[in-house]
């Protein structure tokens, strides 16, 4: 079946017992044993539960992965992947990268002895240079997080492949409805499945998606280990939000591509970092590699002054430190998502303090030009009159 039919029939046919066409919630964290020695597949709720197990199988069949694993968070899915890793190893990491996982590497993992470089995944040569006795594997954003770097997945995944690095792509942004990295040859597919997977602002989870027998038996092993695990009721609410997933995606990329084109031509924008406008210098390998745009982009005013008016005169968008749910949301990198990153970081890559992300939701496209229009107007008013 196509993926709009996929998504839309999740968990409908996986209780026959009762023909439930929305898989119930299983709160049990324990399960009876028929006699000894036997086993009805569930024994204890974090190692394997009936609603987790329905949500892990439908999300590895939308990434075409040999193995499914839902955790807690988005971190908690990064944190489980990165324990493949130990004292000596070391991984090449996007230069733009989400803060928290900056965080998690820097200030966490570095403790273990795994270290990073940043770098540019686009740029082989560069990585090349960066390659160690210890490499273990190459983490990629695409897009990135928030400046919308678009990496060649099939390009890098061979050339890791070649050197017996695992690809890990986190496909956060773009979700399998969009993107499909396993199929170009990445090894882990990760998401921060509280975004566009759940789609409502309302469920904390993280998505690990494997290929290969091996690598996939690690990481069950480690996903029962470590026990980040979802709990049933936000399993449950994960499965409702995917199955609006390729309705919601069609929309979130016409909103944010119009809204993009609109601040193009803003004389008050500096510049519009979004891979869906032909000007993207990623635009040929998005087209290449995905099927849309996501709904989410960043842009650059050309005067810092205008940042915190535009954020406190907004009314229908919100000012808040998240994306890809139905809501319209407004975030400024420099002191939400990458506060974490030293500031030379930052303005290396180019997350200063003009530059703001925006998370486009589904609400009618007029009402969200009108309502960012009218926050500009009167940011600029307020200059005017200082």
């Amino acid at each position: 079946m196509n993926i709009e039919s996929r998504l839309a029939q999740i968990g409908s046919q996986e209780d026959p017992n009762t023909g439930a066409v929305n898989f119930p919630v299983y709160h049990s964290t324990a399960f009876r044993h028929p006699r000894l020695g036997q086993s009805t597949g569930f024994d204890y709720s974090r190692t394997k539960s009936p609603t987790r197990s329905v949500l892990e199988k439908a999300a590895a069949d939308l990434e075409n992965a040999d193995g499914g694993f839902a955790c807690s968070s988005g971190m908690a899915a990064l944190t489980t992947i990165f324990a493949l890793f130990g004292q000596g190893d070391h991984l090449i990491v996007s230069l733009d990268l989400y803060g928290g996982t900056y965080r998690l590497l820097e200030q966490i993992l570095s403790r273990y002895g795994i270290t990073a470089s940043y770098v540019d995944t686009n740029d082989i040569e560069a990585m090349e240079e960066l390659c160690q006795g210890g490499t273990k594997a190459v983490l990629i954003e695409t897009p990135t997080n928030p400046l919308m770097m678009i990496t060649d997945i099939e390009k890098v995944a061979s050339w890791a492949k070649a050197k017996g690095y695992l690809t890990i792509v986190d496909n956060t942004l773009l979700t399998p409805f969009l993107q499909r990295p396993l199929d170009l040859g990445a090894d882990i597919v990760i998401h921060s499945a509280t975004k566009y997977l759940g789609g409502h602002n309302d469920v904390l989870a993280g998505l690990i998606m494997t290929k290969g027998e091996e690598l996939t038996k690690q990481v069950a092993f480690l996903h029962n280990s470590l026990g980040a695990v979802l709990g049933p009721q936000d399993s449950y609410l994960l499965m409702r939000g995917m199955k609006t997933l390729a309705l919601r995606m069609e929309r979130h990329e016409y909103n944010s591509i119009k809204v993009a084109e609109w601040l193009k031509a803003h004389p008050a924008v500096e510049e519009v970092y979004h891979p869906g406008l032909p000007h993207h210098p990623g635009y040929e390998i998005q087209k290449r590699q995905a099927s849309g745009n996501t709904g989410i982009f960043s842009f650059r005013m050309k005067d810092a002054r205008t940042v915190e008016p535009i954020l406190r005169h907004l009314k229908l968008i919100a000012f808040a430190e998240s994306l890809g749910g139905v809501e319209s949301l407004l975030t400024y990198p420099a002191v939400q998502t990458h506060a974490d990153i030293p500031i030379e970081i930052r303005k290396k890559v180019g997350v200063d303090d003009r530059l703001l992300r925006f998370s486009v939701g589904i609400e009618h496209i007029e009402d969200l030009i009108a309502d960012l229009g009218a926050a500009i107007d009167a940011a600029l008013q307020e200059i005017k009159e200082a």
